[in-house]
């Protein structure tokens, strides 16, 4: 569970900031917000009939900010049929409670299959997976001129860090959450950073994430030492909405959805001040999230630099298991594959030796499953042997 704490924790934020593109919640008295924090802890508990009808209209319960779509949508067209049979796809969907399924091979549709109510013009929630885009972002702001360097300090970007721990720390190690900085995501310990993020008094104007991981002590020097921090990613937002000026949906929409063609409006849910909680939360089309890995198989042009994605997607920080890695918020798998990953079966695989995406959304029973992970991971590689058929 430790690491979709920070997620819930990020949920409960959900409050009442207007914002331009933000749709408000109305105001609520003190019980009613603690009501509220209520319902946002109950998403990791919720029966599969829940999951099934918030995950796609997850902004009918938290505030969001839109991300629009381009008037140009980047077609993919349709390929070859994969060849594998009908009814082993129907039973990995049922298996995994899979609402969508997409595979692209040279950017085109080589499978396609919806199911527990998603359709091809519906969004479903990304958890995780949304950490990729918000990485993506810093790329493009590396472009445009807004950050000079992955090499240049946090506090450049996020000076209230400053006389903190991550004094010191460069934007790739926070990248890679490898800031050093002591963490803890366990979710089931009350005393653990998850638990008690938000529980602090946040002066009026600041940033509750800034807030609380300011107070965070050093466990290792920065590059030494991986530890998953969803807070992290929390910062990488702060740190792109202070370069470039802007929101991260509105910077994402003209530098991602519109440049790229994404089809589909996505939404981004925001926290109590309005802003985008970059960690998670974001609402994206089947064919947008994979347009996403059709994006970085490519590499990025006219995005972000040409170097991009091959930084991003090289395992910089070890996670204790062979062949797997972390990089710029990409995981990295063996074969030189990577993708993103977020609880209850949200991922986008790419294959770049293969010039191959698959893109999966769904519901499973649990938000970490070992079992189920290790499952999806077989029949990736099954749709992947199939496509090399042809």
């Amino acid at each position: 569970m430790t690491r979709f704490a920070m997620i819930v924790s990020a949920m409960l934020l959900a409050g009442c900031a207007q914002t331009p593109n933000v749709v408000p919640a109305p105001e609520r008295s003190v019980s009613e917000t603690q009501k509220l924090q209520q319902i946002g802890a109950a998403v990791l508990f919720w029966s599969q009939a829940e999951r099934d009808a918030n995950f796609p209209h997850m902004e009918r319960l938290f505030p969001i900010r839109t991300v629009a779509a381009s008037r140009r949508p980047r077609p993919l067209p349709a390929g070859e049929p994969l060849p594998i049979p009908e009814a082993e796809v129907d039973a990995f969907i049922a298996a995994q409670n899979v609402a969508g399924l997409i595979v692209l091979q040279d950017g085109k549709v080589r499978l396609e299959r919806y199911a527990r109510g998603l359709t091809r013009q519906g969004r479903w929630t990304s958890f995780s997976v949304a950490k990729s885009f918000t990485s993506t972002l810093v790329g493009a702001a590396i472009r445009d001129g807004f950050i000079r360097s992955v090499d240049e300090p946090v506090t450049r970007y996020i000076p209230d860090l400053a006389g903190s721990a991550y004094d010191g720390v460069t934007i790739a190690q926070l990248l890679t959450m490898t800031s050093g900085v002591r963490w803890n995501e366990d979710y089931t310990d009350p005393a653990s950073d998850v638990a008690r993020m938000f529980s602090i008094p946040v002066p009026a104007g600041a940033d509750p994430t800034v807030t609380y991981m300011r107070t965070l002590p050093r466990e290792a020097a920065p590059g030494a030492k991986w530890v998953y921090k969803t807070g992290e990613t929390n910062l990488i937002g702060v740190l792109v909405r202070n370069a470039t000026g802007r929101s991260l949906a509105d910077y994402l929409s003209d530098r991602v959805w519109k440049r790229y063609g994404m089809e589909a409006d996505a939404v981004w849910m925001v926290d109590q001040t309005g802003h985008e909680v970059s960690g998670c939360c974001l609402s994206v089309s089947l064919r947008d999230y994979a347009r996403m890995g059709q994006l970085a198989l490519e590499g990025g042009r006219g995005i972000v630099p040409d170097d991009w994605f091959a930084r991003a997607t090289t395992a910089t920080a070890s996670v204790d298991r062979a062949g797997y890695g972390y990089g710029y918020q990409w995981w990295t798998y063996p074969k030189k594959q990577f993708g993103g990953q977020g609880i209850f079966g949200q991922s986008i695989l790419v294959d770049p030796a293969n010039r191959i995406v698959v893109a999966a959304v769904g519901a499973w029973p649990r938000a970490s499953d070992g079992r189920l992970s290790a499952d999806r991971a077989a029949f990736q590689t099954r749709l992947i042997a199939a496509a090399m058929k042809r």
